[in-house]
Parts: structure tokens; sequence; C-alpha cells
């Protein structure tokens, strides 16, 4: 195991989960292995259950040897551990994902769900080019507590969705997609203006956020 050091740079937030939930989360992306080291060793340290998002395959590597729990989702980009397994949600959060495209953001979701006490249900490739793979799913979508909807291209899924369901929808657009769906402002602006009532919408390609709203919303419902 390598032992942490510490960076001047770095001042983790060890008292946030008593104040929100959930623990700082650590994003990788312009962080040094040194900030990383920081961080994640004050982190680990304090807490049970920690994550680290968007980290690269070498950034993972760094993580990795500083706890024996770390684990790597690569799909997700998610490094973490996961000690404390009770679930504090009182439903299922269902991620659904229109293509195999999208997955890389669904799992971050699913991932980041699952680690903050989630009972997490995953339903990938059932875009609106093949709607019966979706409506042949009603039963899943319907058992849901909160539904995660990560579409690319024209961004239309959440709104299928959105008519189906009576639970929160939180849509979260990709940058997948043609010239036209320019990085995903497309799904983006499609999202914002969908007919389904109630649909919320996260930034593009945030999976992180997407998950930590449903936490939070099924941390409210009793259990089931």
């Amino acid at each position: 195991m390598t032992k942490p050091c510490h960076h001047p740079d770095v001042n983790a937030d060890l008292e946030r989960e008593e104040r929100i939930g959930f623990a700082e989360v650590i994003y990788c992306p312009g962080k040094s292995d040194e900030q990383l080291r920081t961080a994640a060793g004050a982190l680990f340290a304090a807490h049970a259950n920690v994550l680290a998002t968007r980290a690269t395959p070498e950034q993972a590597a760094v993580l990795l040897a500083l706890s024996p729990d770390a684990q790597h989702n690569a799909v997700a980009r998610v490094v973490f551990t996961h000690k404390d397994k009770t679930l504090r949600g009182g439903g299922a959060v269902l991620v659904v994902s229109a293509g195999s495209c999208d997955v890389p953001v669904a799992e971050e979701a699913a991932c980041v769900a699952e680690v903050m006490g989630n009972r997490v249900e995953r339903l990938y490739d059932v875009g609106v080019a093949g709607l019966h793979r979706l409506l042949s799913r009603r039963e899943e979508l319907q058992r849901a507590s909160v539904v995660i909807v990560v579409a690319g291209m024209e961004g239309a899924l959440p709104s299928v969705v959105g008519g189906m369901v009576s639970k929160p929808v939180i849509a979260v657009p990709t940058s997948v997609g043609y010239g036209a769906s320019f990085q995903g402002i497309t799904p983006l602006l499609s999202m914002l203006n969908s007919c389904a009532p109630g649909v919320t919408v996260v930034n593009i390609d945030n999976g992180f956020g997407a998950a930590f709203a449903a936490s939070r919303i099924n941390r409210l419902l009793k259990p089931v």
C-alpha cells in the first residue's frame, strides 16, 4: 500500500457527509498524482464509502494503491470504496440508456448511486429507434422509485419515459451523436423542452449529478 502524501492545494472536506449525507467526491481531471493521494488518503481514512470520478487508467492506478478496499469501474471511470453496503434509499433507482454508446455515462450514474446506498437496476440499449425494447419493460419502469434516463442523439427517450411513469425522471444528455448534436447541446435542449411534465435535466454527460439527485429523492421514501 502506498502511503498518502500531503499537498498544500488540497483540503479535504471531512465533514461533508454530516452536512449533506455523503462524503466529498473527488473529481479527478486536472489533479496531479500528489493531489489525488492527499485527497483520497484523507477520505479513505475517514469514510467507509468514497468516490473518485472521471479517473484515467493512470489515476485509477494511483488511487487503487492507496487502499486494499478500493475498486475500479473502468467503464464508468469511477474508483470507489463501498465497505458500508447499508441501503439508505427507500426503493430502486433504475438507470436507463438509449444506446450502447451512452453506457459509460449510464454506468457512472449506476455506480455512484450504488455507492451512495441505493438499490440500482439497469436497463440499457432501449432507445426510441427500437421503441418496442422499452415498451416490453414496462414492469421494470413502473417498479422503480426514481428513473435516470441517459440519451444522446436527439435526446427523445426521457420524454417517452416521462410519459409512462409516475415516478421522478432525471434526464442526462450525452455528447453521443453526429455533428448536429453539437456534443450534447441538441439532446440537452430537447430534454429541457420535453413535453412530458416533470422531467428534470442535468448537464451533459453528468451521470454523477443525476445519481446524486436520485439518491436524495430515494432517501426521502419509506422502504418498500
